[in-house]
């Protein structure tokens, strides 16, 4: 199982009603085809992780559970075992909190964190693009000297710098120094 943190599940730009249905009856199936059993609490966790757009802690899934009576400690487990299956990712926060997010797909997708906020968001396209090639590359190359099952994880952490109050907005910006004459600087001449 490739391994990365992400802030959007692959479901986060589909209409909400058919589509997570569709994806809650995709997640099950691949429960039952792992001989995994469908329960009430496993339906609801997965439900919740459908919901959430960025990666969450099992105290924030737990939270969101309020129709259904689920304790912390099944909520573990169920994470556990989905991590398992391969239909949750596991990330950690730069302090090494433990975030999960549902992985139906397969799709690594990759976001930066902010330090000071803790603000998940994700990379651009191009960047994740180029990310994965390079992935891709080092991993056919791990393969290639014998190795298997290779797992990644890649982090991003940062601290945004405070933007100057007049960079806020634009219109507070100061006016273009204006250009200078070159008229008034001679160029050297050559002597014969």
């Amino acid at each position: 199982m490739i391994a990365s943190t992400q802030t959007n599940h692959p479901l986060a730009n589909v209409a909400p009603a058919q589509d997570s249905r569709q994806a809650l009856e995709q997640a099950c199936a691949r429960l039952k085809s792992a001989g995994l059993r469908i329960t009430q609490p496993r339906v609801a966790i997965l439900d919740v992780l459908l919901r959430r757009v960025q990666p969450s802690t099992i105290e924030q899934i737990h939270t969101s559970l309020t129709e259904v009576s689920c304790d912390l400690v099944t909520v573990y487990r169920c994470l556990a075992a989905f991590q398992e299956v391969g239909i949750v990712r596991l990330t950690h926060f730069h302090n090494g909190t433990s975030l999960y997010q549902i992985n139906l797909d397969n799709e690594n997708a990759y976001h930066i964190v902010s330090k000071d906020t803790k603000d998940i968001e994700p990379l651009d396209e191009a960047c994740t693009a180029e990310l994965r090639a390079a992935i891709a590359k080092v991993e056919e190359n791990l393969k290639a000297r014998g190795y298997g099952e290779i797992s990644h994880i890649v982090e991003f952490f940062g601290q945004k710098t405070k933007q100057p109050e007049y960079m806020r907005d634009i219109s507070a910006m100061p006016a273009p120094i204006s250009q200078r004459s070159q008229s008034s600087v001679a160029a050297p001449t050559a002597k014969a």
